[in-house]
């Protein structure tokens, strides 16, 4: 996994193969095809071998936590080399469903759950409208991230999000009847 790692960011996904990996690490290809069906399955795992967490801080300040969060992934995905991984991963998930599953399933649903969870806690301490739906609210957090990291390719920067968090907390916050 440590030379599928390597490999992909000297010569870019597009150009990795399994027979690149095999030769590079000293091994027959038929030793990494036993374990990998696939470069995108070997690829997935190594990248997710990286083991990227990215835990909620929790201060009792919703804004500043997911504020803290954010900026932890931000810096994370936005700069090589875990930028263009996790790129290259996405895009390999859009053509292999199995890849696309086993993302889903170990990396951006257990993401999600911690968000939900924080955005939970902080609606039932009164810091977020009690009628806001939270999965949208995740949807609504990660969807202009993932815009400009996936679609525009434009840098995500900590001004990007403050940007976002105050567009969305516009409408999170409770709203206080006069």
């Amino acid at each position: 996994m440590r030379t599928t790692i390597e490999l992909a960011q000297e010569i870019g996904y597009a150009k990795l193969s399994i027979e690149a990996v095999a030769a590079r690490a000293g091994v027959g290809k038929h030793t990494i095809y036993r374990r990998w069906s696939s470069k995108g399955a070997l690829f997935l795992d190594s990248v997710l071998s990286l083991n990227v967490s990215l835990d909620y801080p929790d201060t009792g300040d919703i804004l500043a936590d997911l504020r803290e969060q954010t900026y932890t992934a931000v810096d994370l995905l936005g700069r090589p080399p875990l930028g263009p991984l996790f790129q290259a991963l996405v895009g390999e998930a859009q053509r292999n469903s199995k890849v696309a599953a086993a993302l889903n399933e170990r990396f951006i649903t257990p993401q999600a759950e911690k968000s939900v969870a924080r955005l939970k806690k902080a609606r039932d301490e009164g810091q977020l409208s009690p009628e806001f739906d939270l999965d949208l609210a995740m949807s609504i957090l990660s969807g202009p991230l993932y815009f400009q990291f996936l679609i525009t390719q434009e840098p995500l920067t900590h001004e990007y999000v403050d940007r976002v968090f105050e567009a969305l907390f516009a409408g999170m916050r409770p709203r206080h009847h006069e």
